[in-house]
Order: C-alpha cells, then sequence, then structure tokens
C-alpha cells in the first residue's frame, strides 16, 4: 500500500512540474556595446528622506498634523493647476468678452457644484495650506488667478474677505524658506515615500 501511494505521488508530482513551466519568453530591451547586445534597463531615481528631527513632542505632533493637512488638499492644489490650464486654453480661443464672462461663470458653477461643499469643510491650517500649494503649482497667487479671470475689483472683493478670516489670497510659495517643511512632504508624496 505504501509503494502505491508513494508511486501514485511521485507520477502526480512529475506530472504537476510538466505542465507548471512557464513557456512565456521575457523580452528585455538591451544595448549594444563594443558588438555585444547587453540588456539595459532605466531605473527611475530614488529621493532618499532623512526622518525628521523634532526637540519636542509638540513639534513632532505640529509637523505630523501639517503632513495630514497637505495630504488633504495636495490633490485639489493639482487640480486646481490642471483646470487652470484648461480654463485658460479655453479662453485663449473665445475672442467676445460677452462669451469670456459666460464662459468663467459656468466654469466656476461646475467647480463649485464639484468641489465647494469640501472646500468649505477645510480647516483654517488647510486652507492657508491650499493657497499656498495653488501657489506651487500654478505660479501666480490666488489673487492673480482671480484678477486674471473675474477682474480687480472682484479680486479686491475676495482680498478683503479672506483677510476678515485671517487668509491672505496674496501669499507666495517659498520652497527654499518658509516653505521648506511642505515642499518636503509635497516630494515625499509626489516620491510615494508617504
Amino acid at each position: 500500500m505504501r509503494i502505491l501511494l508513494l508511486s501514485s505521488l511521485l507520477i502526480l508530482t512529475v506530472h504537476l512540474s510538466v505542465f507548471s513551466q512557464d513557456t512565456t519568453k521575457i523580452t528585455l530591451p538591451g544595448k549594444i556595446v563594443n558588438g555585444d547586445t547587453l540588456p539595459a534597463l532605466d531605473l527611475n531615481g530614488v529621493i532618499i528622506f532623512p526622518p525628521g528631527k523634532f526637540d519636542t513632542r509638540t513639534e513632532a505632533a505640529r509637523y505630523d498634523r501639517m503632513v495630514y493637512n497637505i495630504k488633504l488638499v495636495y490633490p485639489y492644489a493639482k487640480l486646481a493647476g490642471v483646470k487652470l490650464k484648461q480654463i485658460k486654453a479655453v479662453l485663449d480661443t473665445i475672442k467676445n468678452e460677452k462669451q469670456r464672462k459666460v464662459f468663467i461663470k459656468k466654469s466656476e458653477k461646475e467647480l463649485d457644484d464639484q468641489f465647494g461643499q469640501q472646500l468649505r469643510d477645510m480647516s483654517f491650517s488647510q486652507g492657508k495650506i491650499l493657497i499656498k500649494l495653488v501657489y506651487r503649482e500654478t505660479g501666480s497667487s490666488t489673487f492673480a488667478i482671480v484678477k486674471e479671470l473675474k477682474g480687480g475689483f472682484s479680486a479686491f472683493f475676495w482680498q478683503t474677505l479672506a483677510r476678515l478670516f485671517g487668509y491672505d489670497l496674496k501669499t507666495i510659495y517659498d520652497p527654499n524658506g518658509e516653505d521648506q517643511n511642505i515642499e518636503r512632504v509635497v516630494k515625499m508624496i509626489n516620491a510615494g515615500a508617504i
């Protein structure tokens, strides 16, 4: 009985191993070096981020909260950059001022319907970070964007309203100065490190 069981397992194992071989061929890109063809792959660079150094637990908690806030608002800032490019591309094709205003009003309504509630639900800190990240993505302050699209009076109105709530639409983004930590976190997000 043992011999029959062992021979059955042996035959089954050999039978499975014959069918389990993968016959798929993998082709690698290659480079010719001195007449020899060598497989070659281009790898993306890796950024290594050293761990943050904090003197107190409060500083570490503040940094963790900033990371949380940036992860929450960064997708909106990226989307703002994309949408602004799209809107400017369409506006460049529209020559009639009345049609431009209608298009801007329609775009504003669509954006408000899609993202208005999420933006209104943001905290004060998240709003300040969003203003900075919009500058990072577009290269223009929020004030300049509103002024370009809606006019000087509208930009002045929104700036005044923002100042009442503690914001400044003219805030710029300084990745080498006061916004180093924000830039570090954004780079970590883009690299997939966090």
